[in-house]
């Protein structure tokens, strides 16, 4: 499956499920884990739980098997793993905590010009 293919399937999987905050970040060149990152938000442990379910089985029905998931016994953070593409489905304090997206989102080229 193509990597626009899989960011699809995830993002709808995500819509269906009313995920909040839907954030793609590109880490191609930034992280040696996965090229792709989705962040999304869930209004509680039930519904973060629910939305990486729905992720899970989306992509299995694409013909894809995650490659692992973490955290669903807690339901603050649960990242499934589909190689180029993990998806992080968090509750708001837990996203805030860590900001991912500000992590993430530092420049490469930059940085090696310095």
């Amino acid at each position: 499956m193509q990597i626009d293919q899989l960011i699809k399937v995830a993002q709808q999987a995500l819509e269906d499920m009313k995920a909040k905050e839907v954030v793609l970040l590109d880490v191609q060149g930034k992280s040696s884990v996965t090229d792709f990152m989705l962040v999304a938000s869930g209004t509680s442990r039930r519904h973060v739980n629910s939305i990486a379910d729905e992720v899970i089985e989306k992509v299995k029905e694409a013909g894809l098997r995650p490659l692992g998931t973490e955290g669903q016994e807690t339901g603050d953070w649960v990242l499934v793993d589909l190689g180029d593409l993990v998806v992080h489905v968090m509750m708001p304090d837990a996203r805030s905590f860590y900001d991912l997206e500000r992590l993430w989102s530092f420049d490469t080229a930059a940085e090696a010009s310095e």
